[in-house]
């Protein structure tokens, strides 16, 4: 059976509501297992993430999904110290051909939300991943998927600490189209 991680940090939850819902895309696919850590303040000491049994059952997955909400334009700093942390795992190569995806949160329309999704992206490219974008026109109106245009990834707007309903709709979905990339090639 396939597995596929969501790895993120959220403060507001705006970013766990995405993360949810794209657990919930997954086990729509079926043949999937899903494993999901939120990143929590604890496993930072002195700057970095120390949780090595994580980043050892990320190195088991055959996707992973990353996800932060922006602030100041970039990845939360918790999410940064995860990042920081995998250079052992970049270094061996231990994360490369693995699928990834990514998302992010912010309470403007447009926050810098992409400039996350850039470096998200950049992480994965490093570590030598596949990425996998939204595939959906941006033209389906405001309760549609992808109503905020953003082709490689989720950009979610929290609203009174909840995130858009079009916004969890399209994190379902991009958490199916992962799931069904991840068992076509698993196959």
């Amino acid at each position: 059976m396939a597995k596929i991680a969501i790895v993120y940090f959220t403060q507001t939850d705006i970013t766990g509501q995405i993360a949810r819902a794209i657990a919930a895309g997954i086990e729509k696919q079926g043949g999937t297992e899903v494993f999901s850590h939120r990143i929590d303040g604890k496993e930072i000491v002195e700057g970095r993430f120390t949780n090595t049994e994580i980043m050892e059952a990320l190195t088991e997955c055959d996707a992973i999904i990353f996800g932060s909400p922006t602030y100041m334009g970039g990845v939360a700093a918790q999410f940064k110290a995860f990042a920081d942390a995998s250079s052992e795992t970049w270094f061996n190569q231990k994360w490369a051909s693995k699928v990834a995806a990514g998302f992010t949160s912010g309470g403007a329309l447009n926050g810098d939300q992409s400039s996350t999704l850039q470096y998200i992206q950049t992480l994965a490219n490093q570590h030598g991943m596949v990425w996998v974008g939204l595939d959906k026109i941006t033209n389906t109106g405001e309760h549609g998927i992808n109503r905020l245009g953003t082709q490689v990834g989720i950009v979610s707007q929290g609203i009174d600490g909840e995130a858009h309903s079009s916004d969890i709709a399209t994190a379902e979905y991009l958490g199916e189209r992962v799931a069904s990339l991840v068992n076509k090639l698993s196959r």
